[in-house]
């Protein structure tokens, strides 16, 4: 494999555009780039994640696997093309899959959980929150007048948020065998 990147800094973007894959040269704070970001946000989550988990993890080589596939959701953003897509239903099937496995082993919801319950729940748990942000910037960024996305991307991002909601629970059942149970506040009288 050939040298990537020779310099790290390039000083193009300084006047406050950056350039996607496909040459073309946009706003950073274009909403393509905004939801580029937040895919990268929830990727370097996820590798926070896998180094809370101690090795060897069962955990850890489906989250190896989900950040591949987040960089390849941020590659088809970035080359803006819309005959260019990498995240396909098959993924999506792979992450229900995935989503089935893990949740059979868990006792059926009876309550909202808040997050929390071990360090590593915790992060899966901000994983999850972020990962509903790029879908919801990924679907504004679709409705945009001459802005493409692949839809299976948004599906994508949809399952992977349950996933990690389901690993987030996994975790703290297995990291101190306690998830924390949402307690609604009590009426207060004047």
């Amino acid at each position: 494999m050939s040298d990537r990147l020779d310099r790290i800094y390039t000083r193009s973007g300084d006047k406050g555009t950056t350039g996607l894959a496909n040459g073309k040269r946009i706003p950073k704070s274009h909403p393509r780039i905004e939801t580029l970001g937040d895919v990268d946000e929830l990727n370097s989550l996820i590798g926070l994640l896998i180094a809370e988990l101690d090795p060897p993890h069962p955990l850890t080589a489906l989250l190896s696997r989900l950040q591949n596939d987040l960089f390849d959701l941020g590659g088809e953003l970035a080359i803006a093309d819309p005959g260019y897509t990498v995240i396909t239903l098959d993924k999506v099937t792979l992450l229900e899959k995935h989503l089935d496995e893990l949740n059979t082993a868990l006792p059926p919801l009876k309550e909202f959980i808040l997050p929390g319950g071990s360090k590593a729940a915790a992060t899966a748990h901000l994983a999850r929150s972020v990962c509903r942000r790029a879908e919801r910037r990924m679907v504004s960024l679709g409705g945009l007048e001459q802005e493409t996305i692949n839809p299976m991307g948004v599906s994508y991002l949809n399952r992977l948020s349950d996933l990690l909601f389901v690993v987030a629970r996994t975790l703290a059942r297995e990291q101190g065998g306690q998830e924390i149970h949402w307690q609604p506040s009590p009426q207060e009288t004047l």
